[in-house]
């Protein structure tokens, strides 16, 4: 404090000098003046926006008026700003701005100061922000006369202002905010008195404990100060915590290593209301036409010396017995009310603080409580020996006190319990050194949320706590039209409950019915089911989470489908879900899930591998949307199937697939399975292009095939089926928008092909000519609500047709070759040995067989001119063999 009255000191003799040595009219050299100097002895960066003199504003005083005055630090708070002052006014008379120090004090008649903003800090390293005065050099005086001003100051205010204290090294916070102080008196350098009024709302905080939290602070002080020994003495006060008054006696005193205290304080009457006072208006109302009983004190004395090393002794005491309190507009009471607690400290330690809760006891309607508790090593490693023995009636909270909670409670708690343990231990999963014994148990609870869809209804739990250990004996609940039965382990319930830590457990989980959607907040998402795009806000599985669940659950729905006797282990830590072994009844068969969820990342992720056995195929391609876009034809199928899927992806705000993300790959096995053609769109345009298959009648029966997807694409692997005789291999690819892209292949024997074939190859009448077919390629495209079927169907028939004449043809030929050779004689007794004669013997009969392929009309030169007629009649027979008619 003395540093800082220093500082202010400086400020204001800087303001003062200045305008006693320059002419009122240089008012641009005055603010030039006055950043420099105060430059020159702050070791800080000090800013204003402007400095002004007026002798209108407080005629026929002058008025001098400091705008926007900023200080940041410099390193190691670089950039900080260490005070920041809206505006600055001092009010004087004229002629106080020539006086000299022997004239007498000058009179400042105000100092006001609006919306200041002031920021001490101590870092971890002891370095203070606020120690900004530069070091002066000293010289000898030579003369007595001025060797300092004196100040009577008649009144100063400052409003809307704020103070934040912050001690980094012990975590010590003090917030002043809405500050309004007021005061006048005379200041010289003996004995000064200063009379004060001061309100503002006050957080104070030492690591983590709150010992004020926003409370409202009010007081009224006649201050007595010795300003030669710097020494502040309370003579007459009267103060308010909230609204529980308070005296204060004693004096702080400025030492060279910190502060001198000795205070003592207490509320001068004893009235339990005042109790009431000291919680926040916000949460005890109206205490005005509260009806109470029985006595509250606090008294407590503080001395000691502040310093680095060392806090003054504490002995604050806060008692009341057998007190109680009814507010008019509810139907319950308070009573049998005790408080014994202490806040001591005997060495001047500030680790020797500690609490003393000794008795806490209250009473609401037939039901009791009573708590204690021993808090040491406050700035450490805090230690904690909690009993609480009693029964709470949650419902019966907001009937008895005026307190608004978010959330509906009902219920009832019954708990007896000692635990002992410190802070680090829970910090580092030590068990050993957390001691828990005795059991809670819960009836009745009823706990409502707008997160929740359906009030929870817990009928029934019992929590055992053994040293190291917190079983859940039972836990019975209900919520919706979901059952929930579990019994389980928590190894770490206070560090969930008292630091960051993880709730970390093992649970089994029953459930007769669990309706997913008694979960998710109606409304929560307006996407249809089958997503697109990626959602802004997913859900996410709690980061507090770290346990292990073994569920059984006879009935599970979710959405329009029903699993029964779901089995398996959930494994959730790190926002991620493990899924292990998870096994349910679903569409006439069983499902096997096992993969990963996870929703670490913005947008949640899914790796999975799913077995299906026996499945439904109708029905599951029918229910499932994702089977739809793998499949869509299938739903036109009857049967069973088999398959194995592995599949990635990411999720959307309902926790179902975004289909354009996912990818993997199925295999499939189809079981007694048929076809019902008029379930489907592409069967209907198959059968308008293929008229030698009958789809009703198509067997598909332990059909094998695989399948790629990606990219919103499913890739099928070529796979063959039969109908009948004909075989019919599939390939190709088709959306998730239900586009497609598919040919299929028919390797159709001839004799499906119409009556034309079939008469050729009657007149061919060759059993090998029966095993001839053809391929028939049917292109798919469109989509599968609207295919396009094209096929070469009709080209195939003319080529197959060309192709049966040609064998016809060659029958012919062979045939009219054995007959020449009969009707000529040629046998192997008639042929000569040699070379010759064989090419002489052979050439009529080529000349023959082209005769009867060129029609007749290509003769041989070297054939004999006498056996033209005989060649002619063979040609004819030959013809006759054709079928042809003899031209008349």
């Amino acid at each position: 404090m003395k540093k800082i009255l220093k500082i202010t000191g400086i400020t204001l003799l800087t303001v003062i000098i200045l305008l006693l040595i320059a002419p009122f009219i240089f008012q641009n050299q005055i603010k030039n003046m006055v950043r420099n100097f105060i430059n020159n002895n702050v070791n800080a960066n000090v800013e204003f926006a402007d400095v002004s003199l007026s002798f209108l504003s407080s005629f026929p005083q002058a008025n001098v008026t400091i705008d926007a005055l900023k200080i940041t630090n410099f390193t190691p708070f670089k950039d900080e700003t260490l005070a920041s002052v809206k505006t600055m006014s001092f009010n004087m008379s004229i002629k106080e701005l020539f006086k000299k120090a022997d004239e007498g004090p000058i009179v400042i008649n105000s100092i006001y100061i609006n919306e200041a903003l002031v920021n001490l800090k101590i870092n971890s390293f002891g370095d203070a922000n606020y120690n900004i005065t530069k070091a002066q050099n000293k010289t000898p005086s030579t003369t007595n006369e001025g060797e300092g001003f004196t100040l009577n100051i008649k009144d100063y205010s400052i409003t809307k202002s704020a103070f934040t204290y912050l001690d980094e090294a012990s975590n010590t916070k003090f917030h002043i905010t809405e500050l309004d102080h007021s005061g006048n008196g005379t200041f010289s350098e003996s004995i000064s008195e200063l009379k004060t009024k001061s309100e503002a709302n006050v957080t104070f905080s030492i690591d983590s404990t709150e010992y004020l939290s926003n409370n409202k602070i009010k007081l009224d002080a006649l201050i007595d100060l010795d300003l030669e020994h710097s020494k502040y003495t309370f003579k007459e006060n009267k103060g308010f915590i909230n609204e529980l008054p308070i005296e204060f006696t004693g004096f702080v005193q400025l030492i060279e290593n910190g502060q001198d205290i000795d205070i003592t304080f207490e509320n001068p009457d004893s009235d339990f209301k005042y109790f009431l006072a000291v919680i926040p208006k916000t949460y005890s109302k109206n205490i005005s036409d509260v009806e109470t009983s029985g006595n509250f004190k606090v008294n407590g004395k503080i001395k000691g010396q502040v310093t680095d090393e060392t806090i003054p002794t504490l002995d604050i005491n806060i008692t009341s017995n057998n007190a109680s309190f009814k507010y008019p507009e509810l139907p319950k009471r308070v009573e049998n009310i005790s408080i014994n607690a202490a806040i001591i400290n005997t060495t001047g330690n500030v680790d020797d603080t500690y609490i003393d809760l000794k008795t806490f006891n209250f009473k609401i309607d037939q039901d009791e409580f009573k708590s204690s508790a021993l808090i040491k090593n406050l700035t450490k490693n805090m230690l904690v020996n909690a009993n609480v023995d009693g029964v709470l009636n949650l419902e019966n909270i907001t009937k008895a006190y005026p307190v608004t909670l978010e959330n509906e409670l009902q219920g009832i708690i019954k708990a007896k319990l000692n635990t002992s343990f410190d802070m680090n231990a829970i910090e580092t999963n030590a068990y050993e050194r957390i001691k828990n014994t005795g059991n809670v148990s819960v009836t009745n609870f009823v706990f409502s949320s707008v997160d929740i869809v359906n009030p929870l209804n817990i009928s029934q739990a019992n929590i055992t706590f053994k040293p190291g250990l917190v079983t859940l004996e039972n836990f019975k609940a209900k919520t919706g039209n979901t059952d929930l039965d579990a019994t389980g382990t928590i190894n770490n319930l206070l560090g969930f409950l008292l630091s960051d830590k993880k709730l970390k457990g093992n649970f089994n989980v029953a459930s007769n019915t669990f309706l997913v959607s008694d979960f998710m907040v109606e409304g929560g998402s307006d996407r249809p089911v089958n997503q697109s795009t990626e959602p802004n806000d997913a859900l996410k599985i709690p980061a507090f989470l770290d346990c292990t669940i073994t569920a059984n659950a006879k009935t599970v729905v979710y959405d329009n489908l029903t699993l029964t006797n779901v089995k398996g282990k959930l494994v959730i830590n790190d926002k991620k879900a493990n899924l292990q072994n998870v096994t349910s009844d679903l569409f006439g068969g069983t499902l096997n899930m096992s993969g990963l969820v996870d929703t670490k990342s913005k947008t949640p992720t899914f790796n999975m591998d799913l077995g299906m056995t026996n499945f439904d195929i109708s029905q599951s391609f029918t229910d499932l949307d994702m089977l739809q876009n793998l499949a869509p034809i299938a739903k036109a199928l009857q049967g069973k199937l088999n398959s194995a899927i592995s599949i990635k992806g990411t999720l959307g705000d309902d926790f179902t697939p975004i289909m354009n993300s996912i990818s993997g790959g199925a295999l499939a096995e189809l079981l007694t399975t048929k076809v019902e053609p008029k379930n489907a769109a592409l069967f209907d345009a198959l059968s308008s292009k293929i008229n030698f298959i009958d789809f009703d009648k198509l067997d598909l029966k332990d059909l094998k095939t695989a399948l790629k997807f990606e990219n919103g694409r499913v890739n099928i692997a070529p796979f063959d089926l039969k109908y009948k005789d004909i075989g019919i291999t599939v390939a190709g690819a088709h959306g998730f928008d239900k586009s497609m892209d598919y040919n299929v292949v028919f390797n159709v024997p001839a004799k499906y092909l119409g009556g034309d074939v079939n008469r050729l190859i009657g007149k061919i009448n060759d059993n090998d000519v029966n095993k001839i077919s053809i391929p028939v390629t049917a292109n798919l495209t469109g989509s599968f609500t609207s295919p396009s079927v094209k096929t070469d169907l009709t080209s195939g028939v003319k080529k197959l047709t060309a192709q049966l004449i040609e064998i016809e043809k060659q029958k012919l030929l062979n045939t009219g070759k054995d007959k020449i050779k009969d009707l000529l004689g040629i046998n192997s007794s008639n042929q000569t040995a040699n070379d010759s004669t064989t090419t002489q013997t052979n050439t009529p009969v080529k000349d023959v067989i082209n005769g009867i392929i060129s029609g007749g009309n290509s003769q041989n030169p070297n054939t004999p001119t006498d056996s033209t007629k005989q060649q002619g009649n063979i040609v004819k027979d030959v013809l006759g063999i054709f079928g042809k008619k003899k031209k008349k």
